[in-house]
């Protein structure tokens, strides 16, 4: 599943996040790179230890608990804490699948990446080039959203990040682990969730939930119960 969240950042979170980056000191992205993907990766990044960029990871989790479409698309179980890179001229990342594990090497905790996120924090009009590429049974697709969106793809995905021929592009990019490990499962919740929410939408709070409604709901967390794990 490919899912937009539009404006995880609101316009005072994205200022005060790009303000942090403006005066963090980068270092190069391989530090962080698997073997194949250290190949194919040329881009600057934040260590994880740096004051920068706890201060800017706390603003885009606190983003993401209070986003509800994260919170049912995604179901998190565990958050590989967000990284942020930058991409000058001439950087990209080749074609490449995400690590199926991650180690946070601050707190030895290892993640199951089961959903990569890209949160841009550039505005598509600052620089040219630097589209995402997801490729899957989805087919091909390119993506550069406005600054303060962010796109879930599954991380099993082949995708790359196209060089840069002008500007500067900022992003925070990040892992879950999902209670439903099953990629199709976790869209069949999603989507019931979201007929849910509309059922709720449409009736009237003083008469209460319809049957149907209540039914729907006890079917979602049945599901739940029987796919979810610790």
């Amino acid at each position: 599943m490919l899912l937009q969240i539009p404006q995880l950042l609101d316009v005072d979170t994205l200022k005060h996040c790009r303000a942090i980056l403006a005066n963090a000191d980068w270092v190069d992205g391989r530090i962080t790179a698997g073997t194949q993907s250290a190949t194919v990766k040329h881009n600057q990044q934040l260590p994880d230890t740096s004051p920068a960029s706890r201060e800017a990871q706390r603003l885009v989790l606190s983003a993401l608990s209070d986003s509800g479409l994260f919170l049912s698309a995604a179901l998190p179980n565990r958050v590989y804490p967000p990284g942020f890179n930058r991409y000058e001229v001439g950087m990209g990342f080749g074609s490449h699948v995400d690590n199926a594990i991650r180690t946070h090497v601050a707190s030895n905790q290892h993640i199951r990446t089961d959903i990569s996120i890209t949160l841009f924090l550039s505005e598509p009009d600052e620089y040219d080039g630097g589209e995402l590429v997801i490729e899957d049974t989805f087919g091909t697709q390119s993506v550069k959203l406005a600054a303060g969106d962010a796109i879930l793809y599954p991380a099993s995905s082949l995708h790359r990040v196209e060089p840069i021929t002008s500007g500067c592009r900022l992003a925070s990019f990040f892992w879950v682990q999902s209670r439903v490990r099953s990629a199709e499962q976790r869209r069949i919740l999603f989507e019931m969730d979201l007929v849910i929410v509309a059922l709720r939408a449409e009736q009237n709070a003083a008469q209460g939930e319809s049957a149907e409604a209540i039914k729907l709901t006890a079917c979602y967390h049945n599901l739940l119960r029987m796919w979810a794990s610790e």
